[in-house]
Parts: C-alpha cells; structure tokens; sequence
C-alpha cells in the first residue's frame, strides 16, 4: 500500500483517488503507514517471532495421505481371490 501510494496509485484507497491532494500530502501518508507498519512490528514482535508447529497451524494435514494409504491397502486386499475364498469360508 505505501509503495502505491507513493507512485500516487490509490486504487486500494478509493476515497483518496475521489479527492484532490498535494505533494505533501502523500508523503504525509507515506509516513504514516511507515510509522503504522514500525509501530505494529514493535507490539506485535513476540507473536511474529513465535515459532508455531505445523501441527498446530494444519492438525488435520496428515489424514488425507494417511486416508490414500488406507484406501489403497483395501483395494489391494479386496483384489486378493485366495482371501475372498477364506472370507466367503469364514475366516477365523
């Protein structure tokens, strides 16, 4: 956002774009974002320095490779004659 409003792009600002400014004016809000962007860096810096497990982030992520294995291990059983025959003769 600050790059763009420095090029005078405001598309991401449309009320500015429907405003007359000056020179000044956008160095002003350059620097406000700067000191915006300086000020959340400095209150934010222990959560953005944390380091966050995958499992914590995705707990699920594993399941759907896991759920693919399963899956084709039951397709390689189901094709195995010699098991349906004992299945079919009640397998113990």
């Amino acid at each position: 956002m600050k790059q763009n409003i420095g090029r005078g792009e405001f598309s991401q600002f449309p009320n500015l774009s429907q405003t007359s400014y000056q020179e000044d004016d956008v160095l002003t809000y350059v620097q406000h974002l700067n000191d915006l962007y300086s000020d959340f860096e400095s209150r934010f810096e222990d959560i953005l320095t944390m380091v966050i497990l995958p499992w914590i982030i995705n707990p699920y992520g594993d399941i759907e490779e896991t759920n693919v294995i399963i899956q084709e291990e039951l397709t390689e059983l189901s094709t195995i004659e010699e098991l349906k025959v004992q299945f079919e003769n009640g397998y113990q």
